[in-house]
């Protein structure tokens, strides 16, 4: 398994077979759109490792366009407006999953190489994966180092923990716990001067000599 702190898997849709509501629908197979959205997964992972991230995105996210119209929770939202699809069999909807899950993976890859990084998407394309994926290593690392760059240090720590003990070497993962760590020890550290200033020291003499006595 590559590092979490890779970027080489992302999450896309496809231009599948959407029902339209004139009361046309698609005569595409699922399986032609199910590959359809695999390939331009892969010509997406091309122009990443070429570094031509805006390319590798506009791929990502067209197949990513393509399984919405296959996928089960969003054509249930969409139930009565329109031809009902059939079920896609147990195989085709994890071929769906997986594709999403790589897709929304390598997107959020992608934003955090971005001169100015969106960490609000970051954190989203990552927490979707995780909610079909829970132990997913590199949605774990990059919701973790979003969340921690958008100031909240204590979920942070819960992402990377869990990222830590599932790929324990990892020396991303281990570089940002570390950075966690250190931004809560100066939350801790402010908080108590903060309060430390909030009462002069007569009135610490005074309570110290009240305790005493």
């Amino acid at each position: 398994m590559e590092a979490a702190g890779g970027d080489e898997s992302m999450d896309v849709h496809c231009e599948a077979a959407e029902p339209s509501f004139s009361g046309q629908t698609s005569v595409k197979p699922v399986w032609t759109s199910l590959e359809e959205a695999a390939q331009m997964k892969t010509q997406g992972n091309v122009f990443y490792r070429e570094k031509n991230i805006r390319s590798a995105i506009g791929r990502y996210h067209r197949a990513l366009l393509v399984l919405r119209g296959l996928d089960p929770d969003v054509m249930a939202s969409v139930k009565g407006f329109g031809p009902e699809m059939p079920a896609l069999a147990p195989e085709q909807e994890a071929s769906l999953r997986n594709t999403q899950v790589d897709c929304y993976n390598n997107l959020a890859a992608c934003l955090l190489q971005k001169q100015s990084v969106d960490y609000s998407r970051v954190r989203d394309y990552s927490l979707r994966v995780l909610l079909w994926r829970p132990g997913d290593v590199k949605a774990l690392y990059r919701a973790g180092v979003a969340t921690l760059e958008m100031g909240d240090a204590c979920t942070a720590k819960q992402y990377l923990t869990q990222a830590c003990r599932e790929q324990p070497n990892d020396a991303n993962v281990r570089k940002h716990l570390q950075r966690v760590e250190e931004k809560l020890s100066r939350d801790l550290q402010k908080e108590r001067a903060m309060y430390r200033g909030m009462f002069p020291a007569s009135v610490k003499r005074s309570a110290e000599e009240g305790i005493n006595q």
